[in-house]
């Protein structure tokens, strides 16, 4: 008897329907083939299988199973496959009576008892689901709540091969998942870290509202011990509201590394990765076989920290440039090429020198202008002029940190960064740009026009400073940031002049 069912696999971070179609014949020898390019994984699962069925209180047949995964030419690498295959082995044997396969796609991993395990990416499976117009959705109650995310698709928990089957036969009634309430959004959307928790350090405080409030990136550099790692961590608290559409790409993400829970089905806050310096450049860019997303497509639609910028190693941080400008990596191999979203901020820190207090009035530096410079070498001239904003922060003064009142709160703050925002969404209405740090060149011409005075000062910078002519482009579109937070049509040189100082600390460092 032959068998079709419908199935997903993964390849990068979407969804792939398969078809799963399983012929029994008798046989005096008995055996189970899998062809359609299945990976070890895949080929483990029918031992799976068997001993799920056995101790589900089924028959596994002792015939000449034949299972195809098509599309053939596709590699099949997850063991979602399981579930499928089992059922499929059961009708075509007879044990089960079930003519209903064409209304459902099912997922799931079998363990050797027959319940079932979670398996990952179940949300970019369900969104495939109803792009193919596949109205039902059978999978493991452990994905339930993230595949339920999708409206308009129905979602069937189960937990067990015996509940699998006697479900898909009419035996028992399994209610769909509900959906997803987002209300959710407003009850995990709630930082619990505020800027106000921050004594002194206005100065960066004023340069995190501007990099906020046009998506800029942001390198901070000072003594250890000033506060870099705790203003990068209160940066999300500044950003806009994560909204669906944006969730649903950050999500889709987290699911197909597994990463998500049945309490946190969706990502309702901005991520804020903060990767070790030991990561590799798979670990960061990701790649692996087959490719896998890395830190930086995690930071979709957030924020990416990298504390200690220069004990990175070198070509892991070269990895970032391409992505920095595109918004998007790309991980190519010989069968397929995959591209992961990576739409992030990054904010970067690091210390002076190697032993962290060169120019700190308080402590005496004892690095050699050998060990500085190859420190500092570490970090290449192409990968700091990608990053918008380079500010120091130094350290406190003991009456800063003494003050009983609280510093500049998150939600002041936020609200310069949502009025400045508002003020972006309209001027590029029936644009794919959606901040001033995105604007192309031909955009920078249009929104950022200078005076005299201030074609005469942006010149002065360039020439004096060998600024590149990215850094004219960034210098640009942080004074027209600036100009939004003051609610200014036009750019004025005080404007520039803000602008042109965030943009060269790293001539006096890198000199």
């Amino acid at each position: 008897m032959f068998v079709k069912l419908n199935a997903f696999s993964l390849i990068g971070i979407e969804a792939v329907l398969v078809h799963v179609e399983v012929d029994c014949a008798e046989s005096e020898q008995s055996k189970t083939i899998i062809v359609g390019l299945p990976e070890t994984v895949v080929r483990e699962s029918v031992y799976r299988i068997e001993r799920a069925i056995e101790n589900s209180k089924y028959v596994f047949p002792q015939a000449r199973n034949i299972i195809n995964l098509a599309p053939a030419d596709l590699p099949k690498q997850a063991s979602c496959f399981d579930l499928p295959l089992a059922l499929g082995i059961l009708t075509a044997t007879g044990q089960i009576d079930i003519n209903r396969f064409e209304q459902f796609a099912v997922v799931g991993e079998l363990a050797l008892d027959g319940s079932l395990r979670s398996v990952k990416g179940a949300l970019p499976m369900a969104l495939a689901a109803k792009e193919l117009g596949i109205t039902q959705l059978i999978l493991p109650a452990e994905n339930a709540a993230e595949a339920a995310v999708v409206e308009g698709l129905r979602v069937f928990a189960v937990n067990s091969l015996i509940e699998a089957a006697a479900f898909l036969t009419g035996k028992t009634d399994i209610a769909p998942e509900p959906p997803v309430n987002l209300n959710i959004f407003e009850e995990l959307s709630v930082y619990e870290v505020d800027f106000a928790d921050v004594r002194g350090q206005e100065t960066a405080k004023r340069a995190m509202t501007i990099a906020a409030a046009g998506g800029h990136n942001l390198l901070m550099i000072g003594p250890p011990g000033t506060g870099k790692t705790l203003l990068a961590k209160r940066f999300a608290t500044l950003l806009p509201k994560l909204p669906l559409e944006e969730s649903l790409e950050t999500t889709r993400v987290f699911s197909v590394l597994g990463y998500l829970t049945k309490e946190r089905p969706l990502i309702a806050v901005r991520p804020f990765r903060e990767p070790h310096h030991t990561i590799s450049e798979p670990g960061l860019a990701g790649g692996g076989s087959p490719p896998k997303p890395g830190e930086i497509s995690l930071a979709h639609n957030g924020i990416l920290f990298l504390d200690e910028l220069p004990e990175f190693s070198r070509q892991t941080l070269e990895v970032l440039r391409q992505p920095l400008e595109d918004g998007y990596v790309t991980i190519a191999r010989a069968a397929h090429t995959s591209r992961f979203p990576a739409n992030f901020i990054l904010l970067a820190a690091l210390n002076p020198c190697p032993c962290g207090y060169r120019n700190d009035p308080r402590r005496e530096c004892r690095c050699s202008l050998n060990q500085i410079e190859r420190y500092m070498n570490r970090i290449s001239g192409p990968l700091l002029d990608r990053i918008d904003i380079h500010i120091e922060v130094p350290p406190v003064k003991y009456e800063e940190l003494s003050a009983a009142a609280p510093g500049l709160s998150s939600a002041a703050m936020s609200q310069q960064v949502a009025a400045a925002r508002v003020i972006q969404t309209q001027r590029f209405t029936g644009s794919q740009t959606k901040s001033n740090a995105a604007m192309p060149h031909s955009e920078i011409v249009k929104h950022c026009a200078l005076n005299e005075q201030g074609h005469l000062l942006l010149k002065t910078a360039m020439e004096e400073f060998g600024l590149s002519g990215r850094a004219h482009d960034k210098i640009l579109r942080i004074a027209r940031t600036i100009a939004d937070l003051e609610n200014a049509p036009n750019i004025t040189p005080m404007h520039l002049y803000e602008a042109v100082t965030y943009r060269t600390l790293d001539r006096k460092l890198w000199k």
